[in-house]
């Protein structure tokens, strides 16, 4: 049996969406994970592995990632539009309630879920991003989103790749560098080694305030009545302390781990961090429909 299926499905405005669909069982809801930025589907897959096949889990690559289509117009690669096109898969699914795992800009579509689905999101984790983001990340991501960039082989992408995070994962071996190269990158059909993301991303976040939304923190309050995890990397240039210790203070649920060593973002198979997880999806028992 494959590990796990391509789904596809339709946005409202005629993308042909992709996600992976790795099995699991039907009693409790399904794990939605929504990657961040410049990523995709293939940032999950260690934690996939780890769930499965005890949960379902539903890998997502937001429009103009992977094998999703691209926009034809940029200025719709914002949260509120990934959020619609998570509405549309929860819909095709007949998914009633999930649980919503968000690095990054997951994290951000995440809270916007909240509010546009009450009630349908059963657990969170909030991988290092919260209601308000440091500016020093949001200039370091600027700085580098939407810049296309090629290698003639996977190791030279690798330390690639390794020489633009060295900081964020300081003891990381050439051996996770190159599994970031390859999901990070694809091979194009000419042989060299890719960005798998459109570079017209960019147009819109970097606009100012188009890395978000309005008010997070009232978004984020659409979570309290929910087991809320909130990861942060004790490096993170994106969510600082005080604010992921805030974000735990107004969650009535919400618990906090920190990765030491890490900066943005986690890859959440640290044993830290999945221990925390399987905790959460322990607490969020009921039936998925």
């Amino acid at each position: 049996m494959a590990e796990y299926q391509d789904i596809y499905w339709w946005s409202a405005d005629g993308l042909r969406l992709h996600a992976r669909d790795y099995p699991g069982a039907d009693d409790a809801p399904p794990v939605i994970c929504l990657p961040g930025l410049t990523r995709n589907a293939r940032d999950f897959a260690d934690l996939a592995r780890a769930l499965s096949p005890g949960r379902r889990v539903i890998a997502v690559e937001f429009r103009g990632r992977g094998d999703s289509a691209y926009a034809k117009d940029p200025m719709t690669y914002v949260p509120l539009t990934y959020a619609q096109d998570v509405v549309a898969l929860l819909t095709e699914q007949k998914i009633a309630r999930f649980v919503s795992i968000g690095t990054s800009l997951g994290g951000i579509v995440t809270m916007l879920l909240a509010g546009m689905v009450p009630g349908r999101i059963a657990g969170a984790v909030l991988n290092d991003v919260g209601p308000e983001i440091e500016a020093a990340g949001l200039a370091r991501i600027r700085g580098y989103v939407g810049k296309s960039s090629n290698f003639p082989t996977w190791m030279h992408a690798a330390r690639g790749v390794q020489e633009n995070n060295a900081a964020a994962y300081p003891d990381w071996t050439i051996e996770q560098w190159l599994a970031m190269a390859k999901r990070l990158y694809r091979l194009s059909s000419s042989g060299r080694i890719v960005l798998d993301y459109d570079m017209k991303i960019a147009e819109p976040f970097r606009l100012p305030g188009g890395e978000a939304g309005p008010d997070m923190w009232r978004a984020l309050a659409g979570l309290a009545a929910v087991p809320v995890l909130v990861v942060r990397g004790g490096l993170s240039d994106i969510l600082s302390a005080s604010v992921a210790e805030r974000m735990v203070a107004a969650l009535p649920e919400g618990d906090l781990v920190t990765v030491p060593r890490v900066g943005h973002a986690p890859m959440l198979d640290e044993p830290e961090v999945l221990s925390s997880i399987r905790r959460l999806l322990a607490r969020v028992a009921e039936p998925a429909a």
